[in-house]
């Protein structure tokens, strides 16, 4: 145990919705003060002030350990690190574990408050609990700027996703020959057209004038709302879920404008993080999926070995071996919006060159049949199939003209 270690005040943090109890103490295991703090301005004030009486009386250094508890930590988090202090997480998966092979008689947000202080002693003296208190490393601002963009694309994404399934839910009972007209519920002629009259019935009397005014929708698209109008037909319904199917209609156009928007401050801001420029000079990455994965990565100093940012990102396997048997399984602490992001940027060059998609057929294929490596190297490698498809596919050469990199290598799908 090193020297500065051991003259190190210890503050555990259980983090709470409302309140978060406190634990103060020392390598030794005494424990020099017990409390809670509301999560307010004055909750906080109280925190450091109790901390920096210990750390006068003592004269040392601080280290803090919490969990990420759905975002709740925040912005405790960041004004500990302001302070100088070393900022620990607690990975919440093998606290778990920790739990249940030192179960307690009780549970209290107290007790799990002192169990954070136990899980320092224990890395002092085992290096496998090392990986249970991770050191959160300083993050350059644009790619903590970053994760909060993507972030909220993301759940502006999904909500869309969520109103296009209940807006064609709504239609087919209500109007279902007029989904026939589209492939696409979302596109934007076909939403401007909804909304483009008071009520939906009336969109069966709209004249050809009005529709080639209809923004989206030229002579081809108004040629087949034409043919729909002869043999429109409308539910009972019409009459209290049409004005649903229009409102949904206009949110989904507000959030494509939402979103829009986000992309643009996400491609600017990315021009300033150095992960988001080196990904993006890889082909098949684009401007979200790149800005996704530097936000969500953070600062590579993070990870000690590529192994462990291969698991990270849930592109690598651990070796499941016993005897005769050779096998690997999937890691359960994945970051699945980085692994999401890595998994579009792969696929998406396969949709634009045929090539890639032939290789990468043939090679998962191959996949299943695929082996973790060898475990005496300390570091999971990528799977064999992928390996082989970034060998085969030549990703790190620029790619030929007229391949997926003209055809939009940035345009990433929602």
């Amino acid at each position: 145990m090193s020297e500065k270690k051991s003259v190190e005040i210890r503050v555990s943090v259980d983090v709470g919705y409302r309140r978060h109890s406190v634990a103060i103490g020392l390598p030794s295991g005494e424990v020099l003060e017990e409390f809670e703090i509301a999560h307010r301005p004055e909750g906080f004030a109280e925190f450091f002030s109790r901390i920096e009486k210990h750390q006068k009386i003592r004269g040392c250094e601080v280290a803090v350990a919490m969990e990420g508890f759905n975002g709740c930590a925040r912005p405790l988090d960041a004004m500990v690190r302001r302070r100088g202090y070393r900022l620990y997480n607690i990975n919440n998966l093998k606290l778990a574990r920790f739990k249940e092979i030192f179960p307690g008689a009780a549970k209290s947000d107290r007790i799990d408050a002192r169990k954070g202080l136990e899980l320092f002693q224990l890395s002092d003296h085992l290096p496998m609990a090392k990986e249970v208190l991770q050191e959160v490393k300083g993050t350059p601002r644009e790619n903590e700027v970053l994760k909060r963009l993507t972030r909220r694309r993301r759940r502006l994404v999904d909500e869309r996703v969520r109103v296009i399934s209940n807006l064609q839910t709504d239609m087919q009972a209500v109007c279902a020959g007029l989904l026939e007209i589209t492939k696409n519920a979302g596109n934007q002629w076909f939403l401007n057209f909804l909304v483009s009259a008071p009520t939906l019935s009336q969109l069966a009397r709209l004249r050809p004038a009005t529709l080639r005014k209809i923004p989206a929708v030229g002579r081809k698209y108004a040629g087949l709302i034409e043919d729909w109008q002869k043999r429109a037909h409308f539910s009972e319904e019409v009459e209290w879920v049409g004005e649903m199917i229009q409102e949904d209609a206009k949110r989904c156009l507000e959030l494509d404008e939402k979103i829009k928007a986000l992309r643009a401050k996400i491609k600017e801001v990315a021009k300033d993080s150095k992960i988001a420029k080196t990904l993006l000079s890889i082909p098949g990455f684009g401007t979200i999926c790149t800005a996704e994965l530097a936000g969500e990565i953070g600062t590579i100093e993070r990870f000690s070995k590529e192994g462990s940012l291969a698991l990270y990102l849930g592109m690598s396997t651990l070796d499941n071996s016993s005897g005769k048997y050779q096998g690997s399984k999937q890691p359960k602490h994945v970051n699945t919006r980085a692994k999401a992001a890595m998994m579009v940027a792969l696929d998406r060059p396969s949709k634009v060159c045929a090539r890639v998609a032939e290789v990468l057929r043939e090679e998962t294929k191959r996949g299943e049949k695929t082996q973790s490596g060898d475990s005496s190297s300390g570091t999971p490698p990528l799977p064999n199939h992928l390996q082989a498809a970034q060998r085969r596919t030549g990703v790190r050469d620029t790619p030929r003209k007229g391949e997926y990199q003209e055809q939009g290598q940035s345009e990433i799908v929602d």
